[in-house]
């Protein structure tokens, strides 16, 4: 069976939104006549469905006034309508693809997958098979469920090379449901990478609006000065010094694309091996063949940048329930980590 997902959005603006969510606000003409809320919404949106609106509603993601209401609720003048809506799904054909998944939980409602490296998580340009979504429809169609639309929704996603926890919902009231969380940050998520060099401070927050660099329209730029892009934030704190790259934890407060990869570059700590922010060459320490050697010897051990989603926390939009999970380093971090464990305890005091 083949399945087919519907987008409104061009490629460029749902990569810039790594949440899959939009916010809309709206403030009603003093002039406006009783209205209900659901056709106000329709007559203000661009292809927006009824079934999407009422979806929306019963997640509790429409507010008047501050105040949750029904999709029936009757609009009146100057009321403030807000609305944070689930981004609709892509239009490619989305078939199931036999590709291997390391699911850690899963129920009628979500599903948590610990996600490998290489694997792109949603089709796009470029990437129109071999996703995670071909895997999750095969899954499904393997285990008889009958999904909404065969595959389920992203709630959020992370890069085709960045390992670890996912979430996905089976259905789009959980989706819904989760959007507003992440609105709302009140989703758990932290990282850890590896980076060159050591930050000043051992814990320390980056802040900065990321956007799509005016230069290089394939990588992230920080505007520290909000001139463009999006207001994000990353918490990290230092678990580990190797002399010359670090084992850091990274909270994300908020969720743009290339978020720790773009601040921790705008930090001057860039990823290491990771080839789009400058972090795939020697940027700390001596440039010795030996020690070269040693820095090719690790980017062969991790082909990638070295990051991994590693723990996840949400409330359960059914249940209620707060769940948490948390995740082994994959086992390509674990060996550069060991192998610079093993340079930093052997090589000699004046190499520092």
């Amino acid at each position: 069976m083949e399945y087919t997902i519907t987008d409104e959005n061009n490629s460029e603006q749902l990569e810039e939104n790594n949440e899959l969510y939009e916010h809309f606000r709206f403030v009603a003409d003093k002039g406006q006549a009783l209205l209900r809320v659901d056709k106000f919404l329709m007559n203000r949106i661009e292809n927006v469905s009824r079934n999407k609106i009422q979806q929306t509603a019963k997640a509790g993601n429409i507010h008047v006034n501050g105040t949750v209401v029904k999709q029936n609720y009757k609009v009146k003048p100057d009321d403030v309508v807000a609305v944070v809506f689930s981004y609709p799904p892509r239009e490619i054909e989305i078939i199931p693809e036999n590709i291997p998944l390391e699911i850690v939980y899963e129920d009628e409602d979500v599903i948590v997958i610990n996600k490998q490296y290489n694997l792109v998580v949603h089709p796009g340009h470029g990437n129109y098979s071999g996703t995670l979504l071909n895997a999750l429809a095969y899954y499904f169609q393997e285990t008889s469920q009958q999904l909404e639309n065969g595959f389920g929704y992203l709630a959020h996603r992370i890069d085709k090379d960045t390992t670890g926890l996912l979430l996905v919902a089976k259905t789009e009231l959980a989706q819904a449901v989760l959007a507003r969380q992440f609105f709302e940050h009140t989703i758990e998520r932290k990282y850890q990478a590896i980076i060159w060099g050591s930050p000043k401070e051992e814990n320390g927050t980056i802040t900065g609006h990321i956007g799509r660099s005016l230069k290089n329209r394939k990588v992230m730029d920080v505007f520290a000065d909000g001139s463009h892009g999006k207001e994000a934030i990353t918490h990290y704190r230092v678990l580990e010094h190797f002399g010359y790259v670090t084992l850091v934890e990274c909270q994300l407060e908020t969720g743009r694309t290339h978020q720790i990869r773009a601040h921790m570059q705008h930090l001057g700590h860039p990823l290491f091996n990771d080839a789009w922010y400058g972090g795939d060459k020697i940027l700390k320490g001596t440039s010795f063949t030996k020690y070269k050697q040693f820095i090719e010897n690790c980017f062969k051990i991790l082909p990638r940048h070295a990051l991994h989603a590693k723990s996840l926390g949400f409330i359960h939009p059914t249940s209620g329930k707060q769940l948490f999970f948390d995740s082994d380093l994959p086992q390509d971090m674990q060996s550069l980590i060991e192998k610079w464990r093993n340079y930093t305890s052997s090589r000699n005091t004046e190499e520092i």
